[in-house]
């Protein structure tokens, strides 16, 4: 448990009273989609270590999940029929998770998110090539089904809001492009930007996006390469422009491409060759430093982000859990925490502050599939 810094007299004050200082409390929540639960844990802030808060009933195939801005609501989403988004109430000390709401998706989506406000919830979805808006009441509970349904190209895998709350950007996957919209957050309305959509380096997948700390930089991880793009997002309309293309994966991996999702009804060939298989992307508080996971091979790369420009240099990766789905960060940068899917366990690292190098400090027991890794500070 990592303790907030108080000035003396409140301590004072605190003693006097026989009352504890209050600490800020880091808690890591992990989805396991075979078992239907989701894993709580408390993280020391310290150390590192891990302690189990026992398991949340949620529902088959629960995966992507999202806090709440003023971080009093989890948001889960169960990808196995009917789709729906869970609201969880966070207990701010024991970290308890408490269901407060369900209600209806437009499909089976693989990634969530808010905007700033915290009024408005953005899916994607993967099978229904199509993003959605649900609202969300001001209680903080998400209680009624899409208020917005776009389609888009194929296999939608993101959708993320810049800072500003006034850019929305969704990635397709299989249409190999990065959709742009504008964003109204009275309304809660996207509408396409000019261009509405710019495209990938062919044979790529976007998968996933994250920003840059300054919101200068959007950063979009490949699926099918592991090859990470940044583009300059234009402070005036919200666009976006490619300005360098960095591999996540080293050339003597021995990796081929991945290969393009086949037309739907189509079943595609048997494969055994060895392709890349990227999964998530996390930048470190401070900005310095990117990681990404690689499913085939299991590994997680390092790439440092340069001052000033934001361009990225490859700089190692490290073997993790077996088939690494998600990677999660805690507020500090202190530590990073990598989930396997097929080895059903949580490798805890710490991140030397100075160079972005991993080190790895214990592994926990997790249910099975364990995929998304959403990490919290409550005060």
């Amino acid at each position: 448990m990592r303790k907030t810094s108080l000035p003396l007299a409140t301590l004072l004050l605190a003693a006097a009273l026989g009352a504890a200082p209050v600490s800020a409390r880091t808690f890591v929540y992990v989805s396991n989609a075979d078992d239907g639960d989701i894993d709580g844990f408390a993280l020391d802030q310290t150390t590192g270590a891990l302690t189990s808060l026992g398991k949340t009933k949620a529902g088959r195939s629960v995966m992507p999940m999202a806090v709440s801005p003023d971080k009093k609501f989890l948001y889960a989403v169960v990808r196995s029929t009917p789709f729906t988004v869970i609201t969880y109430a966070l207990d701010p000390v024991s970290g308890a998770l408490t269901q407060k709401a369900a209600a209806p998706l437009a499909d089976s989506c693989p990634y969530v998110s808010t905007d700033t406000t915290g009024r408005w919830l953005f899916t994607a979805s993967y099978g229904g090539n199509k993003v959605a808006v649900n609202p969300i009441a001001a209680s903080g509970l998400v209680e009624a089904g899409p208020s917005q349904v776009i389609p888009t190209g194929i296999c939608a895998h993101c959708i993320r809001p810049d800072a500003s709350n006034k850019y929305v950007y969704a990635t397709n996957l299989g249409s190999n492009q990065v959709l742009q919209f504008r964003f109204d957050a009275k309304t809660g309305r996207l509408t396409p930007n000019d261009p509405p959509l710019i495209k990938a380096h062919p044979g790529n997948g976007p998968r996933h996006i994250i920003f840059s700390r300054d919101q200068r930089f959007a950063y979009v991880i490949h699926e099918l390469t592991g090859n990470i793009a940044q583009f300059a997002i234009n402070q005036a309309d919200g666009t976006l422009q490619e300005v360098s293309f960095t591999a996540s994966i080293p050339a003597d991996s021995g990796l081929q491409p991945g290969l393009m999702p086949p037309p739907p009804g189509v079943t595609p060939p048997v494969d055994t060759t060895p392709r890349a298989w990227a999964a998530d992307i996390q930048i470190t508080p401070n900005g310095k430093f990117i990681y990404a996971s690689e499913r085939t091979h299991s590994r997680i790369a390092l790439l440092k982000v340069a001052p000033g420009t934001g361009n990225l240099t490859y700089v190692t990766d490290y073997p993790t859990e077996t088939q690494p789905r998600g990677l999660g960060l805690d507020p500090t940068g202190t530590f990073l925490i990598a989930s396997g899917e097929k080895s059903d366990r949580l490798a805890v690292y710490r991140i030397d502050q100075a160079t972005g190098v991993i080190t790895l400090l214990n592994r926990y027991p997790v249910g099975k599939d364990a995929n998304w890794v959403q990490i919290v500070d409550l005060p």
